[in-house]
C-alpha cells in the first residue's frame, strides 16, 4: 500500500503516476533488522488517537456503518431470507488487508494501519478476524500485528480469497491486478454481495486505463465498475498522499442480476500475459516460476 524511499512503493503515488515495485528487494533487505516492538506499538496507538479526532475519519465512520446496514438487507436477499424489518446489526463479520506496506518506518503505512484499527472498533469486528500480508512485512513487524491481535497471513494469496461471509477487504492502493483477483474469486452473484472494499476507485481505474486495455487485462474490474455501489472517501489535503482516491466499494444484488446470466458461467482465471508492470508481487511455484 505504502513505502518510502528505497521501500516498495505500492501507496505513496499521485494518481496516474505508476508505481515502481522494483525496490521490493530493498525492503526485504530490513527484514532482519531489530524492532522495538514496544516502541511501534506505541507509534501506532498514537497515530490512532490522532486519526480518531480527524474529521475525514467520522465521515468514514458513516458512510461504512450505512452501508453496511444495507449491505446485510442484500445479503439476506441473495439468500432468499428477506424479511421487511431493521436491520441494526453491522455487517461485515471478518476484515482482510493486504499490501499495508512496512509500517515501522513509513507514516503513510502507519496511517493506514491506524484506520483500519478503527474501522475494526466501528464495525465491531474481532481483532482476531482480521487478516493480514505484505510481502514486504519484517517478522519484527509480524510480532507486531500479533500483539495488536490481528492475525498475520504466512501465504500470498494474490488476493485470491473466497468470501464466506460478509467481509470488509482493506486494499487502499494496491494493484489493480490484486482487486481483479479479488473479483473473479467471488464472481457469483450469491458471494459478491458478501465483499465491501476500502480501496482504489473502480471508476478511477477505467478513466485512467485505456478501455481495450483495462476490458482485456481487468475483465472483472471492467464488469464491476458497471454494477458496483461506489461511494467516494473524504481525503484532507495533509493525507493525500495516504487516503487519495479512496472508495467505499459493495455489491448490489439486484444490480448484479442485471449482468447477463453467461458472465457468471466458469469465469477464467485472470493471466495477465500483456501487463509488463503487474502492480502486486506474485507467489512462486515449486520450481521458481511465477503463477
Amino acid at each position: 500500500m505504502s513505502d518510502t524511499g528505497g521501500e516498495w512503493q505500492v501507496a505513496r503515488r499521485r494518481k496516474g503516476v505508476s508505481r515502481n515495485l522494483k525496490p521490493l528487494q530493498m525492503s526485504l533487505a530490513h527484514c532482519n533488522e531489530p524492532l522495538d516492538v514496544g516502541k511501534t506499538l506505541k507509534r501506532i496507538r498514537e497515530t490512532v488517537a490522532e486519526m480518531r479526532y480527524e474529521s475525514f475519519w467520522k465521515e468514514w465512520k458513516e458512510q461504512m456503518l450505512v452501508a453496511a446496514s444495507f449491505n446485510q438487507k442484500d445479503t439476506e436477499v441473495s439468500s432468499g431470507q428477506l424479511q421487511e424489518t431493521s436491520y441494526p446489526k453491522i455487517c461485515p463479520l471478518e476484515c482482510v488487508c493486504y499490501g499495508l506496506g512496512t509500517f515501522s518506518t513509513c507514516v503513510s503505512a502507519r496511517y493506514q494501519l491506524a484506520v483500519m484499527l478503527l474501522l475494526l472498533d466501528a464495525a465491531k469486528i474481532p481483532l482476531k478476524d482480521c487478516f493480514v500480508y505484505d510481502p514486504a512485512f519484517s517478522s519484527g513487524e509480524k510480532d507486531v500485528l500479533r500483539e495488536l491481535g490481528l492475525t498475520v497471513l504466512t501465504d500470498n494469496e494474490e488476493g485470491k480469497r473466497l468470501a464466506t461471509r460478509p467481509t470488509l477487504f482493506y486494499l487502499v492502493h494496491c494493484g489493480k491486478a490484486l482487486y481483479n483477483n479479488l473479483l473473479w474469486k467471488n464472481w457469483d452473484p450469491k458471494c459478491l454481495p458478501l465483499v465491501a472494499i476500502i480501496g482504489n476507485s473502480f471508476s478511477g481505474m477505467r478513466e485512467r486505463m485505456i478501455e481495450r486495455e483495462f476490458k482485456r487485462d481487468y475483465g472483472y474490474i471492467s464488469q464491476a465498475v458497471t454494477v458496483c455501489e461506489e461511494m467516494q472517501l473524504s481525503c484532507p489535503s495533509h493525507l493525500t498522499d495516504v487516503f487519495s482516491d479512496t472508495a467505499l466499494i459493495t455489491f448490489n444484488w439486484r444490480n448484479l442480476n442485471s449482468l447477463n446470466q453467461s458472465t457468471w458461467t466458469e469465469p477464467p482465471e485472470p493471466q495477465y500475459q500483456h501487463c509488463s508492470d503487474l502492480e502486486i508481487i506474485q507467489r512462486e511455484s515449486l520450481n521458481g516460476e511465477r503463477t
